[in-house]
């Protein structure tokens, strides 16, 4: 079970109860979160539960992704309050990019709507969820904040447009056709990745994740050799040394064009 939760400053956190569908009150969200709820969703056929968390912001607001950038917080979830939840597996819709003042950030703007596929323990009883999410939001400022959404899930449920429409427009999974360069720099190391990839448009950016340890990912440089992208990021970790990457830990993600294809793994 996801366990990942970090305590933020008191003035920032926010707790919701919420009923099975319910909706926050709007006097309780913090300056920039105009609603944020728990979506009930439905009962799959395997019998686990898809439902979701939507965070609605004001005009000129944005959020997030899980690989943020350089000037982003990542949404991080804590379900050990929930009971009758044995998994949840949280599903990523395509982000946009931002850039501002030079600074590369990777988010949503205006609504996350983020699907979540929990395992129940019992799936013949009910799912009490218990969800703790912090995330960063920003407008003029960036600013961390904290919610606590509970529900209570239950029967077979109803299909769900919101939750339909963020299953589909998570990133195409592709198979092979990445190649990277994996090699020791000063304070870390350094991927560079070959893609075989028809062009997403002028403003393709490439997303690196490192799956199996926390590090820091320098934004990507990328350029197009011979039909194919040519992108490169630094992975700096805590102690900022070099250390054994594993290249089926990597992910990455390339956006353009209103796509977004996945690469998971990046053999050398």
């Amino acid at each position: 079970m996801t366990s990942t939760l970090h305590p933020l400053p008191a003035a920032l956190t926010l707790v919701l109860g919420l009923a099975p569908l319910g909706t926050a009150l709007a006097q309780d969200l913090p300056a920039g979160i105009i609603d944020a709820e728990v979506l009930g969703g439905w009962q799959t056929d395997s019998g686990k539960r898809m439902a979701a968390v939507r965070i609605a912001l004001d005009d000129g607001w944005k959020t997030y992704w899980r690989a943020p950038g350089d000037a982003g917080i990542p949404p991080q979830f804590n379900f050990t309050q929930s009971q009758n939840v044995a998994d949840v597996t949280v599903h990523w819709p395509r982000p946009q990019v931002f850039v501002l003042d030079g600074l590369r950030s990777v988010g949503y703007l205006g609504e996350m709507v983020l699907p979540l596929e929990i395992t129940p323990t019992d799936p013949s009883q009910p799912i009490a969820l218990t969800a703790g999410v912090d995330f960063g939001i920003c407008h003029e400022i960036c600013v961390p904040v904290s919610v606590a959404l509970s529900a209570d899930l239950f029967g077979p449920g109803a299909p769900d447009a919101i939750i339909d429409a963020a299953l589909t427009a998570q990133p195409e999974p592709h198979s092979g056709g990445a190649n990277c360069v994996i090699e020791p720099i000063r304070d870390g190391m350094r991927v560079t990745a070959h893609i075989d990839l028809p062009p997403l448009g002028p403003d393709e950016v490439a997303l690196f994740e490192l799956r199996g340890m926390p590090v820091w990912v320098s934004d990507s440089v990328s350029h197009r050799e011979d039909g194919r992208l040519v992108s490169m990021a630094e992975f700096v970790p805590n102690d900022a040394l070099p250390f054994a990457l594993n290249p089926a830990d990597l992910r990455i993600t390339v956006l353009g064009a209103g796509r977004a294809i996945e690469f998971d793994g990046c053999p050398g």
